[in-house]
């Protein structure tokens, strides 16, 4: 690789990007071929060159993954006490640490994503396997039901069994840590398949926890496509769980494939979140939270605030500035510090933003881009783009782009614009602002959303449940409401007396 990219990247940086090598499977405590031999070229976003290949999985790979991972919960893992489990996910955290300096620019390496961006989303890793350490000594806890002197009832939390986990390409490695982390600590075993498009980070994370030395067949990887190794990981019937992240229609499907081995599903999915700015709010700062909020990581982020509804009174100065705020972000190599915004993640995904760009003018759109310099003709980059005159029931409004592209729209009372960002499929986030809280609270209850947030950009709270209503998810991840899809309640029901059992049949 170019050393002129790596100006802004630690020793440990470049040392880990020029040692790159090609990925196998881990399976069973082990780094192995693919059954079949097969492998897929794994391309760089920023040049559409190859970077290196990586071992293709399919069902005879996922079948032995399953296998280790049900001996493993059979054995060793599953019988362990949860001091000792838990001090494995303590160690898998420092070692996250010790590496953020490699892993971070891995993760710009091979997404597009701004190294100034990944290197918070690796801290943030780290800090999901501490933070379920800590939920599962603290919240994994029962309840007692007491009946009088005659019965006691109480309530015991047990791990499922083995969890499939599917992942999505954009901040891989983040949120991998946040599903493996509650996994593993509330006891279960992982087989996890991650996106073929940013596999580096995902063999970066296997060989930490081998390094970690969880016992062999807790943790495995089948890297591959989803169509070979994402769908024989759903239709296997010896996985439990499934947990996964993605576009809605991919996850109908995965429900559909494993609805016959009854399975527990989570499913994380698109979403086309509104933005609602009142002529009150603190317009500097709503258009500071609108501009990180859509260009951020590249615009591939599921709670992106793609529909921007301002009040008529505000619209045109918010334009203005929200225009020249597009012309100044900084688009580059991600590998550079001062990159807002990098490529997207592949030739494919950058086709089908540009396809809706494309679609926005022929449905009435006025389009504003940004400026994409030159020398960076070689990758997928879509520049920062804004949609004016919009309407809410053109697709550019009501279909996912998940790029860097935001439609705007207006409104003139809090009912309409109530309808407006109701009116759609989706239903993940939502954002709010205005000096009136009572009227901030009203417009956050009345939207349909999972999460909504006044007067703030996307700030996570761990402890807090996240997830979709409509069509972006089912079930909620984070804090303890994890705990409702990776263990299984189970009631005990103690007789303190001899309590009246009929007699059926005696003389």
């Amino acid at each position: 690789m170019s050393t002129d990219r790596l100006t802004d990247v630690s020793e440990a940086g470049k040392k880990a990007i020029n040692s790159i090598s090609n990925i196998k499977l881990y399976i069973d405590g082990s780094f192995v071929d693919a059954e079949s031999k097969k492998t897929f070229d794994n391309i760089s976003p920023f040049t559409n060159e190859k970077i290196n290949t990586v071992a293709s999985g399919d069902e005879a790979d996922i079948a032995k993954a399953v296998k280790a991972a049900r001996k493993a919960y059979k054995g060793e893992w599953g019988n362990m006490k949860m001091k000792d489990r838990l001090t494995y996910i303590y160690k898998i955290a420092d070692l996250i640490d010790e590496h953020i300096d490699e892993i971070a620019p891995l993760e710009s390496y091979d997404t597009g994503l701004p190294i100034s961006q990944t290197k918070k989303m690796v801290a943030r890793a780290a800090n999901n396997f501490r933070f379920y350490a800590e939920m599962v000594s603290a919240r994994l806890v029962g309840e007692v039901y007491q009946v009088d002197d005659e019965f006691l009832n109480y309530t015991v939390q047990k791990p499922v069994g083995i969890a499939g986990l599917i992942t999505p390409w954009n901040a891989p490695f983040m949120l991998e840590t946040w599903k493996i982390a509650p996994a593993l600590a509330t006891g279960n075993t992982v087989v996890l398949k991650p996106a073929e498009l940013s596999p580096l980070t995902a063999n970066r994370l296997a060989e930490i926890i081998d390094k970690a030395e969880l016992p062999d067949g807790v943790f495995n990887v089948v890297h591959g496509y989803g169509e070979t190794a994402g769908a024989s990981l759903v239709a296997n019937p010896d996985v439990e769980l499934i947990s996964f992240t993605g576009e809605t229609t991919t996850g109908s499907e995965i429900m559909k494939n494993g609805a016959d081995s009854l399975k527990r599903f989570s499913m994380e999915l698109g979403g086309k979140s509104p933005i609602i700015v009142f002529e009150d709010a603190d317009v500097d700062r709503a258009l500071d939270a609108c501009t990180w909020g859509i260009f951020s990581f590249n615009g591939e982020r599921c709670t992106a605030n793609s529909r921007l509804y301002l009040h008529e009174s505000i619209a045109e100065s918010f334009i203005e500035n929200l225009k020249d705020r597009v012309a100044n972000i900084r688009v580059g190599d991600p590998m550079r510090a001062d990159t807002q915004v990098g490529p997207l993640i592949h030739t494919d995904h950058y086709n089908n933003v540009k396809s809706y760009i494309e679609l926005a003018k022929e449905e009435g759109c006025e389009v504003i881009s940004g400026n994409i310099p030159g020398e960076l003709n070689r990758g997928n980059y879509v520049a920062p783009t804004i949609l004016l005159n919009a309407k809410n029931n053109m697709r550019i409004v009501q279909e996912e782009i998940f790029g860097p592209v935001i439609a705007v729209m207006t409104f003139k009372d809090e009912a309409e614009v109530i309808e407006l960002a109701n009116d759609v499929r989706y239903g993940l986030a939502g954002y709010v602002w205005t000096k009136d809280m009572q009227r901030g609270h009203r417009v956050a209850h009345a939207i349909d959303s999972g999460m909504l947030w006044v007067n703030s950009q996307n700030v996570r709270d761990l402890r807090t449940p996240f997830g979709g209503s409509k069509h972006s998810g089912i079930g909620r991840e984070g804090g303890h409401y994890a705990f409702d899809f990776y263990t299984e309640t189970k009631i005990i029901h103690v007789a303190m007396g001899d309590h009246h059992i009929p007699q059926f049949g005696k003389k």
